[in-house]
């Protein structure tokens, strides 16, 4: 016999594809089959549960599994099989009817939060001196020792996040904002923070400046003579911080609108809704004739407040207004001339304060 030479295998030749006339045709179902079992609906009480690992339902194959909490079972969606049963129940174990029992039961933390300086999950060794008398006396160097060092081993970053977070704290609740804006402000202090622009500049101030600035862009606009007054920072040093801290950190905010400060402006001086919202309509109508344009946002808010409570009957007089908002009292007597000119409402304003001084007369 003669042996093959050793080599590669002759290749396998291709089979020949049938032409589509002479493949089978798919199967169809019967006119009188019976109709497909319709899908389980969402119900009261079944939630989606993660499908097995192999595969989905070992019935039909569909991987639409919930999950029965009640009784503990994973069902398909689709054929109603139970997957699974006797699932193990993760949730709490313990209930609570008041606060106190939830306060007291509890064993996690609040959620984390960038206004605090270690997103509120900090490692501490006892709370004061009275956990000192809580261990043994041949222990309590070692415990006081450890606590000491603990508090050594800080980082100067976080010293110093720590500082400011409680200053922006104070500034937050004296000027009565939102969570937001103190959640924004920390997230933009870290920021400067972490691109070194706070050294060599007062930790006051950046607050102050990322205050200003968060303020008019969230919609809720604070003057600087506040923000000055409530931190005790100099309105020319939180004006040039301002500027650098917007620069480096590429923050692009558009001029205040005078509409923004008539909400807070009209509930300092106690002024209804009705009053406010006709001030916004002055606002507006002066703005389309191009007479705000330039001026002092808060200047132009005062007079308007001022026009629309003369026409509404709560009158205020330029000196109440001027006290309550901080502002001269001939900035308000200008925008108010320029605006009842301009909107043809002069005679109408002018008429309804001759009246008020005739009532108080």
């Amino acid at each position: 016999m003669k042996r093959k030479p050793a080599g590669r295998k002759p290749a396998r030749r291709a089979a020949k594809r049938k032409p589509a006339a002479a493949r089978k045709p798919t199967r169809k179902a019967p006119a009188n089959a019976a109709p497909a079992q319709q899908p389980l609906q969402r119900s009261e009480g079944f939630i989606p549960a993660p499908p097995p690992r192999k595969g989905g339902c070992p019935e039909c194959g569909s991987r639409n599994i919930r999950m029965d909490p009640y009784r503990g079972e994973s069902v398909c969606g689709a054929c109603g099989s139970v997957v699974a049963e006797s699932l193990i129940d993760v949730t709490q174990e313990w209930r609570a009817f008041d606060d106190d029992q939830r306060s007291r039961r509890v064993r996690t933390g609040a959620v984390l939060t960038p206004t605090k300086h270690d997103q509120g999950i900090t490692t501490e060794i006892g709370k004061g001196r009275g956990e000192l008398f809580k261990v043994s006396s041949k222990k309590r160097a070692q415990y006081y020792r450890l606590t000491k060092w603990h508090k050594r081993l800080i980082k100067s970053r976080d010293r110093n996040l720590s500082f400011a977070l409680s200053e922006l704290q104070r500034l937050v609740s004296l000027l009565t904002l939102s969570k937001a804006i103190h959640e924004k402000v920390a997230k933009l202090y870290q920021q400067a923070v972490n691109k070194g622009l706070v050294r060599g500049r007062s930790t006051e101030s950046i607050i102050a400046a990322l205050l200003y600035t968060t303020c008019r862009e969230e919609g809720a606009p604070r003057t600087l003579d506040e923000i000055s007054k409530a931190s005790g920072i100099n309105k020319k040093d939180i004006g040039k911080t301002y500027r650098y801290i917007a620069r480096k950190l590429r923050i692009r905010i558009l001029p205040a609108k005078a509409q923004d400060y008539v909400p807070r402006f009209g509930s300092l001086l106690s002024l209804s809704e009705k009053v406010q919202v006709k001030a916004v309509d002055v606002l507006d109508e002066a703005a389309k004739r191009d007479v705000t344009s330039g001026k002092g946002p808060i200047g132009v808010a005062a007079a308007a407040l001022y026009i629309a409570a003369v026409l509404s009957g709560e009158k205020k007089t330029q000196r109440e207004v001027a006290d309550v908002i901080g502002v001269t009292e001939v900035t308000i007597r200008n925008r108010y001339k320029e605006m009842v000119e301009t909107l043809g409402i002069k005679d109408e304003v002018e008429e309804r304060v001759k009246e008020e001084e005739l009532l108080k007369a």
